[in-house]
């Protein structure tokens, strides 16, 4: 049975505000509200690696529960970049984002992606790994980029599909999707076992 099959009766809301995660779930041709909702985005230092996106999606879960119907079923999700062992967020200035693409360029990184799913019955959390491989990239590269493309909304300064994905990467392993914001053949699957 096709994913659309299940969700009949459903009503699916993405709390994100993301236009690329609002694109992705839409290309799997769900239909959906989309919303935000504030919440503290810092998590506990003892986490590494994919528990701390997957921390934050809970979080975003947990802040939008009092607002969870009957048949309603919400999607939260959270994407870090980790290089050389250091969490890259979204930068909070130019000099941030220029810091952040010198550490990528001519190296590889993760892409990591916590996603949670939830409904008033359950609660179901996963996540998906992407390794990025970046060419070197002269300062100019890098000055052009953040100057035309303001990545300040992107964890390690950067969207794959934007000009520095095009000119940047190298190699990539693992979901191009999740790079973007949501691994959707793995959501794809999840939510299928979600409505099973």
């Amino acid at each position: 049975m096709l994913l659309t099959e299940k969700l009949k009766g459903w009503k699916v809301v993405l709390v994100s505000q993301s236009p690329r995660r609002r694109e992705l779930l839409a290309g799997l041709e769900i239909e959906f509200t989309a919303t935000s909702i504030d919440t503290d985005e810092r998590y506990p230092e003892n986490l590494s690696g994919a528990q701390i996106p997957t921390y934050i999606a809970e979080q975003k879960a947990a802040a939008y529960q009092p607002l969870l119907h009957d048949k309603q079923l919400a999607i939260t999700a959270d994407t870090v970049v980790i290089c050389n062992d250091r969490v890259l967020g979204k930068p909070k200035t130019r000099e941030e984002a220029v810091e952040m693409l010198h550490a990528l360029q001519g190296n590889t990184h993760k892409v990591i992606t916590g996603v949670c799913l939830l409904s008033l019955q359950k609660t179901r959390s996963f996540h998906a790994i992407s390794e990025v491989t970046f060419a070197p990239l002269t300062d100019e590269e890098i000055a052009h980029y953040i100057d035309r493309y303001r990545p300040f909304d992107k964890a390690g300064s950067y969207g794959v599909q934007e000009w520095i994905g095009f000119i940047g990467i190298e190699k990539l392993v693992g979901s191009y999707y999740n790079v973007m914001g949501l691994p959707t053949h793995r959501l794809y699957k999840e939510l299928k076992a979600f409505l099973a």
